[in-house]
């Protein structure tokens, strides 16, 4: 059962082996991470294992949330991926990946959890994609782990333009 609890923020968790993927001088490094860094923005926020069948999962709303173009300084997709949940001797290749999908979308921000430390501070399901909307106050509006339905899709769409609808007016 997740400790994730809707009409309340993420339970509190840093991540400090490897972390949020950062470009410097043209290089990717990794510092410290934490949930409390979420508030102030709208933000999708992702928990994946290092699979590439949990990133399928949930690829038809990461594509429906690319295509909604929603802007960059009020929203934030955030992906945390497990790396300890990869398939043995791969988790090089997911991070070089992540990398890589950092370098094409610089205004995402990607967390790489050696440890696994965020799946067992929320309790997710192993080998899955779990995915939550928050508001900018971090508050959780809808969670679901597991692959999103097209209705859910669509739910998590709208439920950002609400939200950023709000924070504009």
């Amino acid at each position: 059962m997740t400790t994730i609890t809707e009409g309340k923020v993420l339970p509190a968790v840093s991540v400090s082996s490897k972390g949020e993927l950062v470009e410097t001088d043209g290089k990717i490094k990794a510092q410290p991470w934490s949930t409390a860094s979420l508030a102030g923005r709208v933000r999708v926020v992702q928990h994946m294992a290092g699979r590439s069948a949990a990133k399928e999962l949930n690829e038809a709303l990461i594509e429906a949330l690319k295509k909604a173009e929603f802007p960059k300084d009020r929203y934030q997709t955030t992906t945390i991926i497990n790396l300890n949940d990869a398939m043995i001797g791969t988790s090089g290749i997911v991070a070089s990946k992540a990398e890589s999908g950092k370098k094409e979308f610089p205004w995402s921000c990607v967390v790489l959890d050696a440890k696994g430390d965020v799946r067992k501070a929320w309790d997710l399901d192993k080998s899955s994609s779990a995915i939550a909307v928050l508001n900018a106050d971090g508050e959780v509006l809808f969670f679901k782990d597991g692959a999103l339905s097209a209705d859910e899709v669509t739910k998590v769409i709208t439920l950002v333009e609400g939200e950023l609808a709000a924070v504009s007016a």
